[in-house]
């Protein structure tokens, strides 16, 4: 096999001798989509993707459109997507199913595929249903690769222009590319797992020319690498700041029975409190969803360790994408802050998100949420994937997640917590001496939830009576 480009950066960007990965740090959507863009440009050998999602939109669909020229030119591509956001976008994938050198899977598929038949499928599997694939990865010939938060679509790389995410992800280059890769596997190879082509019969409107107009005429703001040559330009400019570390990838296998209970901490979960309870002085963590119950606080998972500092970044209900979610936090919050954790709620106005989104137009109201997620210890030891500090992903969702132990990418992502945290940018959210919330920013302090209305407060308010915090 010759030897690819990836191959040959992996050589003159690292050292060899110590055997350890190079890692950059994807802060803005347009970096993450641009790398996921050159690194389908520069493939040689083999492209494996894992989804939880992948819109069928004008990024998703462009990126659908290059792994189809990379498979005219040879390249053997998996594409592996879980089932839960799946319905209604089988034909984009189809499409790419159809290619000899492409292989699509969808991971605990329901087998009825669309309306009253799939919602009745789903409450009758729903042990079943709630154990999803949430690991996110991109392996590019087995030797650089992508984890972290973001999903394949607009909102996830700064393209669409009402809604957008702050998101985190990793740029992996080196040994480390190889167990990223068997994640990959160990769901490609899973019973549950299953061909694309098993569920959805390819059919003529399967082929839609805008999936070649997509990639001819890309309706998109960020402008992507034209060509191989200028994809290899980019990358090499990006892996020349690499930044090598020791450094593990921690994954969360698929269940070997997805209708079984799901009471035990997952992998991922473990390796997070072995990393708290080895914590001297600070935890920071940033999470989209953020639930940790009595259990979680007062157990092992050293988050409840009075003689360590922990502070959590997480949505206000304001800039939640999901009101259930926030429901199941807000019913843990006060439990949260009485064990001593300083919370802070993102801010609708937050300016930082003209720092955070590269195309500052979806900065107005209701243009932002937060999709990140990691955990910084001590500002030496990085945490991070898709794994969000809550009960889903410590009990049911497969995660994936790079331990990294680098005080420099540790501080940088330390500095932009800290960032996030300040009062022009968070809610800093407290418990007065009789026990109720209060919202503070600067010289203002609220006593409900800032920025939402009644109607949106009653409602989080009345879902967060109900026992599901473990679905959320």
């Amino acid at each position: 096999m010759a030897d690819s480009f990836l191959q040959e950066q992996r050589q003159q960007h690292l050292d060899s001798q110590t055997g350890e990965s190079g890692f950059a740090l994807l802060n803005t959507g347009r970096e993450a989509f641009l790398a996921r863009a050159a690194l389908i440009e520069v493939a040689n050998h083999s492209i494996d993707a894992q989804y939880y999602i992948w819109n069928d939109d004008a990024t998703g669909r462009y990126l659908a459109g290059r792994l189809l020229v990379a498979a005219d030119r040879g390249v053997q591509v998996r594409l592996l997507l879980d089932d839960i956001n799946l319905a209604g976008k089988e034909p984009l994938f189809a499409r790419l199913d159809a290619h000899p050198n492409i292989t699509v899977r969808v991971f605990n598929p329901v087998r009825a595929r669309n309306g009253v038949s799939r919602l009745f499928a789903l409450a009758a599997n729903f042990d079943r249903i709630n154990r999803r694939m949430h690991n996110k990865s991109f392996v590019v010939d087995g030797h650089a690769g992508i984890a972290g938060g973001r999903n394949i679509g607009d909102e996830y790389f700064d393209e669409d222009p009402l809604q957008n995410t702050r998101d985190r992800d990793i740029l992996v280059l080196g040994p480390l590319a190889d167990p990223l890769g068997d994640s990959f596997q160990a769901y490609w190879q899973d019973l549950w797992a299953y061909p694309l082509d098993q569920l959805h019969e390819l059919s003529p409107g399967d082929l839609p020319e805008v999936l070649e107009q997509s990639v001819e005429r890309p309706a998109l703001r960020t402008r992507p690498p034209a060509g191989e040559e200028a994809a290899r330009k980019y990358l090499d400019q990006t892996f020349a700041g690499v930044i090598q570390a020791p450094a593990e990838l921690v994954f969360d296998p698929p269940p070997e029975n997805p209708e079984g209970p799901a009471s035990t901490p997952k992998a991922t979960a473990r390796a997070l409190y072995r990393l708290a309870n080895a914590a001297e002085t600070e935890i920071l963590i940033e999470s989209a969803y953020l639930i940790l119950t009595d259990e979680e606080l007062n157990g092992t998972s050293g988050l409840g360790n009075p003689d360590v500092s922990v502070t959590a970044f997480t949505n206000s209900l304001a800039t939640n994408d999901l009101l259930t979610n926030h429901s199941g936090y807000a019913r843990w919050r006060k439990a949260m802050l009485a064990s001593g954790i300083d919370l802070y709620e993102l801010r609708p106005d937050s300016p930082a998100c003209r720092q955070w989104i590269a195309d500052g137009v979806a900065c107005g109201p209701g243009g932002l949420s937060l999709h990140s997620k990691a955990v910084v210890f001590d500002r030496k030891t990085l945490f991070v994937g898709s794994f969000n500090v809550n009960l889903r992903s410590i009990y049911l969702n497969g995660e994936t997640v790079f331990i990294i132990h680098s005080p420099e990418l540790a501080r940088a992502v330390a500095d932009d917590i800290d960032y996030a945290t300040g009062p022009e940018n968070s809610w800093r959210v407290s418990l007065d001496e009789n026990g109720d919330l209060r919202w503070h920013a600067g010289d203002l302090t609220v006593g409900h939830e800032p920025d939402v209305g009644l109607w949106r407060r009653f409602q989080s308010g009345f879902l967060s009576w109900l026992p599901i915090a473990k679905y959320l």
